[in-house]
């Protein structure tokens, strides 16, 4: 694993809500973070404190109430949308606890589709999204599709999806929440080796302590704010 200072992400005083008619429901509440550039970064905390609205707000799906997420010192929210799109495919990397692949394409076109969006070369992307699933052990499973998988191996092709980029930043929503404690600590040592060997930043979301505990830093989330 490894520990760096320079920081990649900046939140500053993050508050959302969600209304339903007139009545607020405040989820975040004034949080603050940094997330430094190589890290492996767990965040825990109770059911419905607002770790996953985070995670959706860092990855650009959702839109805070107010505050600032800032990338490289970019306040990411004053771009346009089209911009923003752009940035949300290139920068960031998404796996969910529900690998969300689409069971009509093989694991390489699953793959590879995030890329094809924003290139040209369907032969370089196509060579790429088989090398990532080499790298992460599917080398023998690049034609089977998501039925034909394992769960480990879904959550597999998931993290080599989110790789095609080449993102600044992954965000795993419990990327271990749904499988056996074997293909668990496949997935984690997984991490742990992109993490080594590419320097990309990882924010984690998870129940499991144990986990955590094998993350560079934690960060606990209570009453929708970040305590040290």
């Amino acid at each position: 694993m490894t520990n760096a200072t320079e920081a990649l992400i900046r939140i500053v005083d993050l508050h959302k809500s969600y209304y339903d008619g007139e009545a607020e429901l405040p989820v975040l509440q004034g949080l603050n973070l940094e997330v430094h550039k190589s890290e492996l970064l767990a965040v825990v905390g109770a059911s419905g404190v607002g770790k996953s609205t985070l995670l959706h707000i860092i990855g650009t799906l959702d839109r805070p109430t107010a505050g600032s997420v800032l990338y490289d010192n970019q306040d990411i929210f004053t771009m346009p949308d089209t911009e923003l799109s752009r940035f949300r495919n290139q920068e960031i990397g998404f796996v969910f606890q529900f690998h969300h692949l689409l069971p009509e394409f093989t694991a390489l076109e699953n793959v590879a589709m995030g890329a094809l969006i924003a290139t040209t070369s369907r032969k370089a992307v196509y060579e790429e999204a088989e090398a990532l699933l080499d790298y992460v052990g599917l080398s023998e499973r690049v034609s089977h599709y998501p039925s034909q998988l394992s769960g480990g191996e879904r959550q597999r092709v998931a993290i080599a999806r989110a790789l095609i980029n080449k993102p600044k930043v992954v965000l795993a929503d419990e990327p271990t929440g749904n499988l056996d404690r074997r293909s668990s600590e496949a997935i984690l040592k997984l991490l742990w080796d992109l993490n080594e060997k590419s320097g990309q930043t990882f924010i984690i979301v998870t129940h499991n302590r144990e986990l955590a505990r094998q993350m560079d830093r934690i960060v606990e989330l209570v009453d929708g704010k970040v305590v040290l």
